[in-house]
């Protein structure tokens, strides 16, 4: 309901880039710029500055943007409150997720809610858990579903279930006939990691990390920023990595790789975020119940695991 060249113009004042606010807003470069040029013809004032790659607000622009962000506020309550009295959920929702959730994780999950309401658009955006939790934090996103545990104040979380991490490696390697592996265990191998930000990243660190070992006594082999990658290479013995379970069920179904527990046992968190203190609508509230609650269920009903 609300003027799309406000929208499009906080956007870009917020990102800084014609280009990243279009990908946010699933736009194209020049539907941005046309936005952008009528809102200045109806001011008939500049409100950005184009240079040195970096867009930034006029004294103009400062005035406009936060009036626009309060009428962006208001017009989005309204939306919610509307909609509550009709009680049908409707309306677009920005979801960002991590590669490893949006992979094995969010389609049941999705499937399910459309099912309910099917009025409601999800615009899904995937990155690793970091760069998501960044976005919610700074209201890119209506919602997160991400690996870590966020200790931003700016977020609110929520713990649905958990997920057992496993060392991935080609039948035949020396790890592979092992029943359970410490961080020790792993030192003499080529280990494939992922990429910084990534969760399965910052776990794994941390579990060598508590074994007394530094990151320059890890022999990292590749860092990967797709699981898709990691396990085929694991697959093809160019190292061992580590994974999720709910990642690797099929390839091990399939015999292309063999899991084997660590020890300690360690595990991933699944973890809901949302913005704190800002509006929240029944929508956003709706969903976040939801996922909470399907991936907990979804986390149980995983073959031999908690």
């Amino acid at each position: 309901m609300a003027d799309r060249r406000l929208q499009v113009f906080s956007a870009v004042a917020k990102h800084g880039s014609f280009t990243r606010a279009a990908e946010h807003l699933f736009m194209t470069q020049p539907a941005v710029t046309f936005q952008i040029k009528q809102l200045e013809e109806h001011f008939n004032t500049r409100l950005l500055e184009r240079g040195h790659g970096k867009v930034t607000l006029t004294t103009a622009g400062e005035v406009v943007l936060a009036y626009a962000d309060r009428i962006l506020d208001l017009s989005e309550e309204l939306e919610s409150r509307v909609s509550e009295l009709t009680d049908e959920l409707g309306g677009t929702l920005s979801i960002g997720t991590s590669t490893t959730i949006a992979a094995y994780w969010l389609p049941k999950l999705l499937e399910r809610f459309k099912h309910k309401y099917p009025r409601v658009i999800p615009r899904v955006v995937v990155g690793n858990s970091q760069l998501t939790e960044d976005r919610v934090a700074a209201r890119e996103l209506d919602l997160g579903l991400i690996e870590i545990v966020s200790e931003q104040p700016a977020i609110e979380r929520f713990t649905a279930a958990r997920d057992e991490l496993f060392v991935i490696c080609r039948p035949g390697h020396p790890l592979a006939s092992k029943t359970r592996l410490t961080a020790h265990d792993l030192l003499d191998h080529a280990f494939i990691t992922r990429d910084p930000g990534n969760a399965i990243r910052e776990l794994a660190e941390q579990f060598f990390a508590a074994a007394g070992i530094g990151l320059d006594e890890v022999n990292i082999c590749a860092e990967l920023g797709s699981l898709a990658t990691v396990k085929y290479l694991a697959a093809e013995g160019v190292g061992f990595a580590i994974a999720s379970f709910a990642a690797i069920q099929r390839d091990i179904g399939e015999g292309r790789l063999i899991s084997v527990p660590l020890e300690p046992k360690q595990y991933t968190p699944l973890e809901v975020i949302i913005p704190k203190d800002k509006f929240r609508s029944s929508l956003i509230t709706t969903f976040a119940e939801h996922a909470v609650a399907e991936l907990s269920a979804m986390a149980g009903a995983l073959p031999g695991r908690e």
